[in-house]
């Protein structure tokens, strides 16, 4: 069937896309932005390893313990940033999931392959309730404000670089929590 597969690539190419504008905004002049860029940027990279579909490439059964390995990690430095900014929660929440999903791929492997199978109803429910209301919220909060808008001059403000573009980097947390959505359907 060529639909999972077009799906695959499309998720794929979102993921990636999102990584490397994380990576841009790791550039940025502000330095909690770059500190969450990093993380955003191996979330988006990871998810788009993660998505390959399996016709394309099945990676051994190591690699999702790999996967898992970096992702704790990253799960540990997303708890310690979490002391000072409660934002580090939500990528501390989306590195167990992407622990979760290496841990059941590599417990299942066929679930790679689309066959599902992996994974705990509970816990895959659990979180894909966390990230449909994380869509959810992001997607509001990206709504213009028209009292916003005129209270800062209609928008003609001054141009920021790419870095800086708050829009950008919460449209990119928006695709994220998507693709995460996307990715634990599938498990």
């Amino acid at each position: 069937m060529h639909g999972p597969v077009q799906a695959g690539w499309l998720l794929v190419a979102l993921c990636a896309a999102t990584g490397s504008y994380c990576l841009l905004r790791m550039r940025s002049r502000i330095e909690e932005q770059r500190r969450a860029a990093g993380g955003e940027a191996l979330m988006g990279f990871g998810m788009a390893l993660m998505a390959l579909p399996a016709a394309a490439l099945t990676p051994p059964r190591w690699s999702w313990l790999a996967y898992a390995a970096v992702f704790g990690a990253a799960a540990l430095r997303a708890l310690w940033a979490a002391r000072q900014n409660r934002h580090h929660l939500h990528h501390l929440v989306g590195a167990c999931a992407m622990v979760y999903m290496a841990v059941a791929m590599a417990a299942t492997p066929t679930a790679h392959a689309g066959h599902g199978g992996g994974g705990t109803p509970a816990l895959t429910g659990a979180l894909l309730l966390y990230f449909a209301g994380y869509v959810l919220w992001s997607g509001v909060r990206l709504l213009p404000v028209p009292a916003l808008a005129a209270a800062e001059g209609g928008g003609g403000g001054t141009v920021t670089g790419w870095a800086d573009r708050t829009e950008l980097a919460m449209a990119c947390r928006l695709s994220m929590g998507i693709a995460m959505i996307a990715m634990l359907l599938t498990l």
